[in-house]
């Protein structure tokens, strides 16, 4: 096909070339959605290191319920519901590493996106939230 036809294949076929550039714009919106929103996102491994290395916090935002059934060591429970009224839990962390998790992933990313603005500098998200913590089989706890 030369380049003289383009515009006659884009307006034949209008339906698949709106749907190849909507396939496009997700697909580009999936790998470079996470490095514009200035939030990290990073894997379980990562997450092991930055908690034994550089002493992260991590920030479970599921409900208290969820978070008692299981939870990652160590983790604190600010519900996203919470993150208001209990923001000065966090601001004496604003220089450390924050992970934040939730059940998805979605929450977390949601959540973090407007802290760098507010001064916290490590800032980083647990990429696909608890489950991709408990399909790399790393362990888990529950309150007692």
């Amino acid at each position: 096909m030369t380049m003289e036809r383009l515009p006659e294949f884009i307006g034949n076929h209008l339906f698949l070339v709106s749907l190849f550039v909507s396939l496009l714009m997700l697909l580009l919106w999936n790998l470079y959605g996470g490095a514009l929103s200035g939030v990290k996102q990073i894997i379980p491994a990562e997450l092991t290191r930055l908690v034994n290395r550089e002493n992260a916090v991590l920030i479970d935002l599921r409900a208290a319920s969820d978070f008692a059934a299981n939870h990652i060591l160590g983790a604190l429970n600010i519900p996203e519901s919470e993150m208001a009224t209990r923001k000065a839990e966090l601001d004496k962390h604003k220089k450390d590493a924050l992970v934040f998790y939730c059940a998805s992933g979605m929450i977390s990313t949601k959540v973090a996106r407007s802290l760098p603005a507010q001064g916290y500098e490590q800032v980083y998200c647990l990429k696909g939230g608890l489950p991709s913590w408990q399909n790399a089989n790393l362990p888990l706890t529950k309150d007692t």
